[in-house]
């Protein structure tokens, strides 16, 4: 009688293990159709033939990323409606947000993981449908927070392979130069013009991408992430700022808050850097215009006397960002780019601006995606 309970236990489990492993195999991509409106918001200058830098402000959920055909095009309309307004050229540098590619961990998941409640829930559903490469990635995780490492680092390889083809793609497409807003990877690196994710720690990283779709020097890990992101995501360990070659000039990369530090940008001033490109992201539904929360990973600069809950977040933003303000900053131009959209109970907000001569441009109410271009 033990006997034949234990068989018929050992049937049932071995039945609901293979159950449960042919159910995290399953991948079904529903129907989803992502709004696809974009205007120009914002378009300062006239064509000089020296190029242009153009912020795309998309509307982004978590349905955009089942495939990355469904995220190719919504990208790609933002930009054939820049080509159709005649704003894209070879000397085009287009910019994205801080974090587009950090929510490809969601490509390809099951349907109940898009429906979640919360982003909580959502990170519950992508753990267990993947249940060995969760393993794999929270034996190897760092920093304080092992389950958000985990949760980033389990995808890291084909994560990095879904950007560059999606954002190499779009660069050879439209035949631009692309700032690829941002990902955050296992110590990322280009390797024969392919970028691999590492082993290491966690770093949130820009790539830039030629009109041929290659990847141009190295990924510009963020500096100084803010004291929550730390807790996963490390502050690049060399402080090392890049510049880039471009058609359009010389170009600089400040990721999210490394925007406010005055250091920076005199960093980039001694490499001759011409354009500042700054990916941003910003959370919670209105933390735009509630006041602003001070430096959050570093003490303060001392030549900064804003202080917190002196001005609003975007006032601040436009205060802190000090491209084209002689002389912290020589660089003749450049441009914040966020996102919008709501990933489960998370919202991703923030306006984009541009920078010259030491003024930003006015915000504007955000109802849909947005174009914000600036010729040189």
């Amino acid at each position: 009688m033990r006997k034949l309970i234990g068989c018929t236990l050992l049937i049932a489990v071995a039945a609901a293990a293979g159950g449960y492993a042919y159910w995290t195999e399953q991948r079904d991509v529903g129907h989803y159709l992502s709004d696809l409106r974009v205007e120009l918001a914002l378009n300062d200058g006239v064509d000089t033939g020296r190029g242009n830098l153009l912020g795309i402000e998309p509307l982004l959920s978590p349905r955009d990323y089942q495939s990355l055909d469904l995220l190719h095009l919504k990208l790609a309309t933002y930009l054939n409606k820049a080509r159709d307004a005649g704003l894209l050229n070879e000397k085009t540098i287009v910019v994205m947000p801080e974090h587009i590619g950090s929510w490809l961990m969601f490509r390809g998941e099951k349907d109940e993981l898009y429906q979640a409640a919360n982003l909580n829930e959502a990170m519950h559903w992508l753990a267990i449908s993947n249940p060995l490469s969760f393993a794999r990635a929270w034996l190897g995780a760092e920093g304080e927070s092992r389950l958000n490492d985990a949760h980033l680092r389990m995808k890291a390889n084909p994560m990095a392979a879904d950007y560059q083809t999606l954002f190499g793609g779009l660069a050879k497409e439209f035949g631009i130069t692309l700032v690829a807003g941002s990902i955050a990877l296992p110590d990322p690196r280009i390797e024969n013009g392919t970028l691999q994710a590492g082993t290491g720690a966690l770093y949130n990283s820009s790539v830039v991408f030629d009109r041929h779709g290659t990847p141009i020097g190295k990924p510009q890990r963020q500096l100084l992430p803010t004291y929550e992101e730390q807790s996963y995501i490390q502050p690049s360990p060399d402080h090392q700022l890049n510049v880039v070659d471009t058609p359009a000039g010389r170009l600089g990369i400040l990721v999210g808050s490394d925007s406010w530090y005055p250091d920076n940008y005199r960093v980039l001033n001694e490499q001759q850097a011409q354009l500042i490109a700054v990916p941003a992201f910003v959370t919670g539904k209105d933390t735009w215009d509630n006041p602003w929360g001070g430096y959050k990973s570093v003490s303060t600069p001392s030549e900064i006397s804003l202080k917190p809950g002196e001005v609003s977040e975007g006032a601040a933003w436009h205060r802190l960002t000090l491209i084209s303000s002689v002389p912290t900053s020589t660089a003749e131009a450049g441009i914040t780019v966020f996102s919008q959209g709501r990933f489960w109970d998370k919202h991703s907000v923030g306006q984009s601006f541009i920078s010259r001569n030491g003024i930003t441009s006015p915000d504007r109410p955000v109802s849909t995606a947005r174009l914000l271009n600036l010729w040189l």
